[in-house]
C-alpha cells in the first residue's frame, strides 16, 4: 500500500468525474501520467511512490490516493493548463497542513517569522530554480490558502512587538548581540528599499530580483539583533516591503510558487509591523497573481480580506488601488454589474485624494491616474473576453486604455517612469484593438510594446507580447502588418525559460 501513495478500501466508491474532465481535457494516456508522477516524486525525495496504468485508472474509478500524489496531480495539471488546478478542482482530498509542513499555513508570531524569511530567502540565494522550487513549492489554491490568510486579523496578544520576544533570539554563536543599528542607517534601509521598488518599475523584475533577496535576509539577520521596540518596528516594516517586493518580482519573472511564498511572509512581517495598509497591499498583490493564474474566485476573497482590514489607515489612494482590483476579479468571474460597480467606487475614492494633506507611503505612489486608467481598461478588457468577445466591453475599455497608455508614455520619455506598465498596457491596447477587429492597429501597439520590452526584463511582458501575437497572427495571417510583426519576434524578443536570478 505505501509502495503506490494510494488509500486502502474500495468499497462505496464513484469514478472521479472532476478528476475525469482534467484528465481526458489533458491528451495524456495512462501511462504517461503514471511516468509523470513517478519522476516528480522522485524530484520530491518520494521515492517510495510506483504508479502505474491501473493505479491511474483506479484514482478515476474514485479511489482516493495518499500524499504525495494529491499534491503531485495538483502541480501537474496546473503546469498542464497554465492557471492554478487545486486539489480539491481534482475530487481530491488534501491532508490538512501543519504549520512546519505548510507553505501557506505559517505561525503568525514574530520569531518564527524572521527564521521562516531568513531560510526561505537563504535559500532563494544559495540554490537554483530546478533544485530548490522544483521540489519545495507549489502554488497553493482554495481554501488551503484563503483560510490560512484570513488569521492575519487575529489580533496578537499585546500588540506587534508588546512581548519583546525578538529580542530574547540569540545572534550567532548563541549570545545575543548588543543593537548596533543607528537611525542614519535605518533611514538608509527604507532608502533602498524605496530604490529597488523604482528600479523593478524602470527595469522589471530580473535584473535586481537576487539583490533584493539578499538584502532581505540581511535585514532578518539586524531583527534577531536589535531589541528596541520601534526600530523593531520599522525593521519589520522594512522586512515585510522587501518580502512583497521579492514576492512580485518573482511573480514578474514567472516563478510563480516563489512569489505567493515571499508575498505571504510579507504578510507575517506587516502584521508584526502593525501595518494593516500595507498588509492589504500584499493582500491585493497576492489576488493580482491569482487572476493571473486563472483563479479569479480566490483573488476576489483575498481582496475583501484586505478591504476590510484597511478599513482604518488606508489612504484614499489605497482605497481606489482596492476597489480597481476588486473590478478585475470581478470581470474574470463574468459579474459585468459588480464590476462596473468597483470601477465606480475606485474612480471616487481616487478623486478624493488631497495631495496637500494625504501622507501616502512610498509603496502606493505608483497609483497614479495612468494606473488607475489601466486597471478599470483592463476590467473591461477581461469582461470583454469572458463575455464572448464583447464589443461592447471592448469600447469601454478603449478609451481609459489609450489615456494610460499617453500618460505612461509621458512618464517614460526620460530614464524615470514606469517602463514595464507602459509596455503592458501597449500590450492591453493591443488586444483591445484586436477584440475590436482591427488588426493594423492592434500590430502598431504590440510592436511599440516590443520597442519597450526589449530594455526590460519581465518575462510577464513577453509572454503577453507573444500571446497577442500569436492571437493575431492567428486571426489575421493574411493582414501584412500582422505577418511583419510575426516574423520579427522571434528575432526581438526570443523565448526563454525563466531563470533563478
Amino acid at each position: 500500500m505505501g509502495g503506490n501513495g494510494s488509500s486502502g478500501g474500495t468499497a462505496d466508491k464513484r469514478p472521479n468525474e472532476q478528476l475525469g474532465s482534467w484528465f481526458a481535457r489533458s491528451g495524456w494516456s495512462k501511462g504517461e501520467l503514471a511516468r509523470q508522477v513517478n519522476r516528480r516524486a522522485r524530484e520530491m525525495g518520494a521515492h517510495h511512490v510506483s504508479t502505474d496504468t491501473s493505479r491511474v485508472r483506479r484514482w478515476l474509478d474514485g479511489e482516493q490516493p495518499r500524499e504525495p500524489i494529491p499534491r503531485i496531480l495538483s502541480e501537474l495539471f496546473s503546469g498542464r493548463f497554465g492557471c492554478v488546478v487545486a486539489v480539491e478542482d481534482l475530487g481530491l482530498r488534501q491532508a490538512r497542513p501543519t504549520a512546519g509542513t505548510s507553505g501557506v499555513d505559517l505561525p503568525w508570531a514574530g520569531p518564527q517569522t524572521v527564521a521562516l524569511i531568513s531560510e526561505f530567502s537563504r535559500s532563494d540565494l544559495m540554490l537554483g530554480r530546478r533544485g530548490y522550487l522544483g521540489t519545495s513549492l507549489a502554488v497553493s489554491a482554495g481554501p488551503a490558502l484563503i483560510e490560512p490568510m484570513q488569521r492575519w486579523l487575529v489580533p496578537t496578544p499585546g500588540g506587534p512587538g508588546a512581548s519583546g520576544v525578538l529580542a530574547a533570539l540569540p545572534g550567532r554563536g548563541g549570545e545575543r548581540r548588543p543593537p548596533g543599528l543607528s537611525a542614519p542607517e535605518l533611514r538608509l534601509l527604507e532608502d533602498t528599499t524605496e530604490m529597488f521598488r523604482a528600479w523593478d518599475a524602470q527595469c522589471g523584475g530580473g535584473l535586481r530580483r537576487k539583490a533584493v533577496v539578499g538584502q532581505l535576509h540581511e535585514v532578518t539577520d539586524l531583527l534577531q539583533e536589535t531589541p528596541a521596540p520601534d526600530v523593531r518596528r520599522r525593521l519589520f516594516s522594512v522586512t515585510a516591503q522587501l518580502s512583497e517586493l521579492a514576492g512580485w518580482m518573482s511573480y514578474d519573472v514567472g516563478i510563480q510558487p516563489t512569489a505567493q511564498k515571499y508575498f505571504i511572509l510579507a504578510l507575517h512581517a506587516a502584521k508584526e509591523a502593525g501595518d494593516r495598509p500595507f498588509g492589504s497591499y500584499v493582500l491585493s498583490q497576492m489576488a493580482r497573481q491569482m487572476i493571473h493564474l486563472g483563479r479569479p474566485d480566490d483573488a476576489l476573497e483575498l481582496l475583501h480580506l484586505a478591504q476590510y482590514g484597511s478599513r482604518d489607515g488606508a489612504t484614499p489612494r489605497t482605497q481606489a488601488m482596492l476597489f480597481a482590483m476588486e473590478a478585475r476579479a470581478y470581470a474574470n468571474l463574468g459579474q459585468p454589474k459588480q464590476c462596473h460597480r468597483a470601477v465606480k467606487l475606485a474612480a471616487e475614492s481616487f478623486g478624493e485624494i488631497d495631495p496637500a494633506h494625504d501622507a501616502d507611503p512610498d509603496w502606493i505612489s505608483f497609483f497614479s491616474e495612468a494606473e488607475l486608467n489601466a486597471e478599470n481598461a483592463h476590467s473591461y478588457r477581461d469582461l470583454a473576453y469572458v463575455a464572448g468577445r464583447s464589443h461592447t466591453y471592448a469600447s469601454l475599455a478603449q478609451e481609459p486604455m489609450e489615456t494610460a497608455v499617453r500618460l505612461f508614455g509621458e512618464e517614460c520619455r526620460g530614464e524615470q517612469g514606469h517602463h514595464r506598465s507602459y509596455a503592458l498596457n501597449l500590450v492591453g491596447l493591443a488586444t483591445v484593438h484586436l477584440l475590436r477587429q482591427e488588426p493594423e492597429q492592434c500590430a502598431d501597439c504590440a510592436g511599440r510594446a516590443i520597442d519597450v520590452a526589449k530594455r526590460l526584463r519581465s518575462e510577464r511582458v513577453n509572454t503577453r507580447i507573444r500571446k497577442t501575437v500569436a492571437s493575431a497572427h492567428r486571426e489575421y495571417g493574411d493582414v501584412a502588418e500582422v505577418v511583419a510583426l510575426a516574423d520579427r519576434l522571434p528575432y526581438e524578443l526570443p523565448a526563454a525559460e525563466a531563470t533563478a536570478v
